[in-house]
């Protein structure tokens, strides 16, 4: 599972750093047409909300590594249950078990 999670996070932050040149225009400046420069502009949004999404992950998976380094992994935040292996083979960096999970969801709708 370590090795699984550290592969994960290389492929994250392989994908963050080419979004981050595609932002600084390293490799494809912005045309000198303004009606193409939108289309771009527009596609620079849908990057910032995926490397959001792809910085979150990536930032899971460290504190999933840190609870495998100190002896916390696969315990449940909330209650301290075990986290069930198909949970944890589905999604490596949870941090609850599906009963506090569900919970936590719960509480957050309205």
């Amino acid at each position: 599972m370590h090795q699984r999670l550290l592969e994960r996070l290389a492929q994250i932050e392989g994908r963050l750093h080419h979004v981050e040149q595609d932002r600084r225009r390293t490799r494809n400046p912005l045309a000198a047409d303004w009606q193409d420069q939108a289309s771009v502009r527009q596609n620079d949004e849908v990057l910032d909300e995926l490397a959001t999404e792809e910085r979150q992950q990536a930032e899971a998976i460290r504190a999933a590594l840190q609870r495998m380094d100190d002896g916390t992994y696969g315990t449940c935040l909330s209650c301290g249950e075990p986290i069930a292996l198909n949970r944890l083979a589905a999604l490596p960096y949870a941090v609850r078990c599906v009963p506090c999970a569900t919970q936590a969801e719960q509480r957050r709708q309205p």
